[in-house]
């Protein structure tokens, strides 16, 4: 297994946080990590989400909505191809602070490929930065 973990703070509540993180049709005008996005977060529910890593080509993925608490977490699951292959747990955990939000994104990879995947995983940080710089800068204009 391997984790991938960024933070960010952001000057604006956990409930305007999530409105802008949920309301994935709004990706397109300010995430660019994950710049196409459909479907509703809610526990069971499909994503369609399709990422532009930094370095890399575009790739569609699917993943399953496992956890929706406006305003606190909202984690999801992906795989390659087939469960236990390449495996995605995402999370974006939302605790408020005196000034706003704290925002912790992170991803955990199982599977038979996360060690020959490494270099395409070293990248991942950098994107995440980018969405949660982008994240803050939306929720506090």
């Amino acid at each position: 297994m391997r984790e991938i973990s960024t933070s960010i703070d952001i000057q604006a509540s956990p409930e305007q946080v999530w409105a802008i993180l949920v309301d994935f049709d709004g990706y397109s005008s300010w995430n660019p990590f994950i710049r196409e996005g459909a479907g509703e977060a809610v526990v069971g529910g499909r994503l369609t989400l399709r990422m532009f890593p930094e370095s890399g080509k575009p790739m569609v993925f699917k993943p399953e909505v496992l956890a929706a608490e406006p305003g606190k977490v909202l984690r999801w699951v992906g795989h390659l191809i087939v469960p236990g292959l390449f495996d995605g747990t995402h999370q974006f955990l939302l605790t408020p602070t005196p000034t706003g939000t704290h925002l912790v994104q992170s991803e955990s990879f199982k599977g038979l490929l996360v060690p020959f995947l490494g270099k395409m995983l070293e990248g991942t940080a950098r994107n995440f930065e980018r969405l949660n710089e982008a994240l803050k800068k939306r929720a506090e204009g």
